[in-house]
């Protein structure tokens, strides 16, 4: 299954693969991170031919919910507010012969939504049905053997092509990009030596790790190296962190919609940078990650 979850960069690093500090150096793509929910899913369905809508649940091994129709959509996840997302999203997403992903923002009618944790205004009201921002492109890799769900099968890439609005359908696609400065290639330069030096973690560790350090950022406790028993890996990781701080001061794009997090401008919620390398999350969890945890969470699959 590769449709996996994206890592902070400082995360990466926990258990001694450096290649992040390699992906940084190159160039990449790089998006805006809409902060919308849920996440739909759809397109047309690689074995059926048939359209279908869904949310990451068309992912799923065990009960999978793929909808081509109403029926299946009320079967799938009842009568609340995701049904009715997917109802609105079989309406009127127009068709097409792949399979993409995007994060649902609102329907048509006002200029303001809060999908989750950020207020996103537009200039004008949205006269389109629905508001979706498209990030992500499956398409099956290899021949399907036929054993499990076939979209489990597919391979995500980001969405490199524009989506094109329909009469109903606003798709929210910004350009975004970065300059790398020589401080940050210095920086990027000076973890690398100073990895040299660090004893890494398995895989377990690293998991209780990331816990750990999620716990404290929702308490926002400052992460401290000499609390641990590694500290020279907790050095190295704060150290990542501040790299990829300041990458996200030197990006920028032309993002159409104001953010806000209870009532305060900021500058949404991050960015997505991908390579060949890999993919990685570029958020200020300090501040983002910490409202996001604190949020009760308003969609389910």
């Amino acid at each position: 299954m590769t449709n996996l979850h994206i890592e902070h960069p400082e995360d990466t690093i926990l258990t001694g693969d450096l290649s992040v500090l390699d992906a940084l150096l190159v160039p990449s793509h790089l998006s805006v991170k809409i902060d919308g929910a849920p996440a739909i899913v759809w397109g047309k369905h690689p074995q059926t031919n048939r359209f279908f809508v869904g949310t990451k649940s068309v992912f799923n091994k065990k009960l999978v919910k793929i909808n081509y129709n109403h029926d299946e959509i009320e079967t799938n996840h009842g009568t609340g507010d995701v049904a009715t997302i997917l109802h609105k999203c079989l309406c009127y997403l127009p068709f097409t012969d792949n399979i993409y992903q995007g994060d649902f923002i609102g329907f048509g009618g006002k200029s303001e939504y809060t999908p989750n944790t950020i207020t996103y205004t537009f200039d004008d009201e949205i006269e389109e049905q629905i508001v979706i921002a498209p990030h992500t492109r499956y398409v099956l890799d290899g021949e399907y053997n036929g054993d499990e769900n076939v979209l489990r099968e597919c391979v995500s890439i980001p969405l490199l092509h524009e989506l094109i609005d329909s009469e109903e359908c606003k798709f929210v696609q910004p350009n975004a990009n970065y300059d790398l400065e020589d401080s940050l290639v210095n920086r990027i330069k000076f973890a690398k030596s100073m990895a040299q030096l660090v004893t890494f973690e398995d895989d377990k560790e690293a998991l209780r790790l990331k816990k750990v350090f999620n716990s404290l950022i929702k308490q926002q406790i400052e992460i401290d190296p000499e609390d641990f028993e590694n500290p020279r890996l907790i050095s190295l990781w704060l150290l990542i962190r501040e790299i990829k701080n300041e990458l996200l001061s030197f990006c920028f794009d032309d993002c159409e919609m104001m953010s806000y997090i209870e009532y305060e401008e900021c500058d949404g919620e991050g960015y997505v940078l991908t390579n060949p390398i890999g993919t990685y999350k570029l958020i200020d969890r300090e501040y983002f990650s910490h409202k996001n945890f604190t949020l009760v969470k308003r969609w389910d699959s």
